[in-house]
């Protein structure tokens, strides 16, 4: 049976160490639960847990559930059966699946295959051949990368409506550079934070009318070779095949594949 917690701290404790096992896999229950750790009092309102075989998750409200560990079918199933009023759930496809399935059952409530996403590890580092150079943002780059940051959350259907405080968080750590030419930026990359060993890159971004110039994959390159000694890793949009294939030509390798399933009322599901 499921044990939660509003306690992060506490499911740090109970199943860091089985999370730590598998850090890459595990990168975005790690850093999530990690963040909400550093931030004390001013992370309230999210919710832990783990299971006995190993499974795990972590819900920070109004995001998906991100669900881990061992990630079994069974388990995503029973703790769909314990939440309420969730609005998607993340995970590797069938857990994703088994989670979404057994909410609609439960609460009636139509899903519907929001993002499809793959994870990759860096392997050896091909930096591209780009013009310009990469530099780390500071608090003159704030407002173009809220306005940045709003924009990929916008393509990716997944508004978090804390751009501003992201931003300002990754700020405080170093933890954007932009790519420049001719002093002008022209996109960016985000880095987290090391949990269990691990760098998580992203978000990256390119405004529309910079693309295809290869600036997002030279600012990722930049990022990631300044996350060693730590592991780098990244999530891509498994529907947009150009960002798939930039990765792997940089030195990324897959690992495995993600969903995101969202929930709506059954009358606005088509």
């Amino acid at each position: 049976m499921w044990s939660t917690t509003s306690d992060v701290d506490e499911f740090r404790a109970t199943a860091g160490p089985g999370l730590l096992a598998r850090p890459v896999e595990n990168t975005l229950l790690l850093t999530v639960s990690a963040i909400a750790a550093a931030r004390g009092p001013r992370a309230a309102g999210g919710v832990y847990g783990w299971h006995p075989d190993g499974s795990a998750f972590v819900w920070t409200p109004p995001r998906p559930v991100l669900f881990g560990g061992a990630a079994t079918p069974e388990a995503a199933a029973q703790l769909a059966a314990l939440l309420d009023d969730v609005p998607g759930v993340n995970s590797t496809d069938e857990a994703a699946k088994a989670f979404a399935d057994a909410w609609s059952r439960r609460t009636g409530v139509a899903h519907r295959l929001g993002r499809r996403s793959r994870l990759y590890r860096l392997g050896e580092l091909v930096p591209p051949s780009v013009p310009g150079q990469a530099r780390v943002a500071g608090a003159a780059d704030r407002d173009l990368l809220v306005d940045w940051l709003t924009a990929f959350e916008e393509e990716i259907e997944e508004q978090s409506g804390s751009a501003t405080e992201s931003v300002n968080a990754g700020l405080a750590y170093g933890g954007f550079s932009v790519w420049e030419v001719d002093g002008a930026p022209v996109a960016t990359a985000g880095v987290r934070q090391p949990a269990g060993g691990v760098v998580r890159v992203g978000p990256v971004y390119t405004p529309p009318r910079q693309r295809g110039y290869g600036y997002g994959s030279a600012v990722t390159a930049a990022v990631s070779a300044a996350a060693r000694p730590h592991e780098a890793v990244l999530f891509t949009d498994l529907d947009n095949p150009i960002s798939n294939s930039i990765y792997q030509k940089i030195g990324y390798q897959p690992v495995e594949d993600r969903q995101v399933y969202m929930f709506r009322p059954r009358d606005r599901a088509s």
